[in-house]
């Protein structure tokens, strides 16, 4: 059990798929997986979410402004297409998913990730199971970068965690408040506005901590995540995306984004 001030840590040790299925019973759990040209990962993610079809009631690939095959791919390996209307982006096709969907619990998956495992759902959810006070679960991992065993997630560690470090008392435990593999329960996600674009996963991450306190959050080792990591010159925006959203809700004042 966590003390009142920090987020609950699940270890691969704590992981029980009997128990997991045993304790969803009747309650629904809907997947999305938001996806913009990722035809060449998208099908294998949507594989081994189905290995434990019995734990996924809905399943359903948010088509964000993609120009390649993933559509295709995506409805071949057995999900339900939503498209998101107007503006794309992460936060955007988020939402659609939210909207496109009526489960008890939602899980999040990103659709570049190459290791994905069938255990990853089970593993998100196992403390929304367990526990009614848990309302949010991020995944975390070691994360390679090209031919060393870690050094990825870029943005994460130099803009994410020390911002919250400095900011928000307990999210600093967080070790990846950037994770795209997140669970959370409908009504909590409801209860708050989805941030846009890449400012979306720390966003939801704040806002729940504010709205239902830092005990209601978990994280769970997923092991490895291995993903097509980004150039360096692609991750300046998406740290702006981030910092603006915790500034943000920290009451900084900032310039309209042009």
């Amino acid at each position: 059990m966590s003390s009142p001030d920090v987020p609950w840590t699940l270890s691969r040790e704590d992981f029980s798929l009997e128990k997991v299925t045993r304790l969803k019973a009747a309650t629904t759990v809907a997947v999305i997986v938001p996806a913009k040209n990722e035809s060449a990962t998208v099908g294998t993610v949507l594989d081994a979410v189905q290995v434990h079809r019995h734990l996924v009631d809905e399943l359903v690939v948010v088509n964000d402004e993609s120009v390649d095959d993933t559509t295709t791919v995506a409805d071949h390996h057995g999900a339900r297409i939503v498209a998101i209307e107007g503006p794309g982006g992460k936060g955007e096709a988020m939402r659609a998913g939210l909207a496109a969907t009526t489960s008890d619990i939602v899980v999040f998956l990103d659709a570049d990730v190459m290791n994905t495992t069938s255990e990853f759902v089970a593993r998100l959810i196992q403390p929304l199971l367990e526990r009614s006070d848990i309302e949010l679960v991020k995944g975390y991992y070691e994360r390679p970068l090209h031919n060393m065993p870690s050094g990825g997630g870029r943005v994460n560690e130099l803009a994410a965690r020390p911002i919250l470090s400095l900011l928000y008392p307990g999210l600093g435990e967080i070790r990846q408040p950037l994770a795209g593999e997140t669970a959370g329960r409908r009504s909590a996600l409801e209860s708050i506005t989805l941030e846009k674009a890449y400012g979306v996963e720390i966003a939801l991450l704040i806002d729940i901590a504010r709205q239902f306190g830092v005990h209601s959050l978990a994280q769970v080792d997923l092991g490895v995540r291995r993903h097509r990591n980004r150039p360096l010159e692609e991750l300046r925006p998406m740290s702006m995306d981030v910092l603006r959203a915790a500034l943000k809700r920290y009451s900084v004042h900032l310039p309209p984004q042009t």
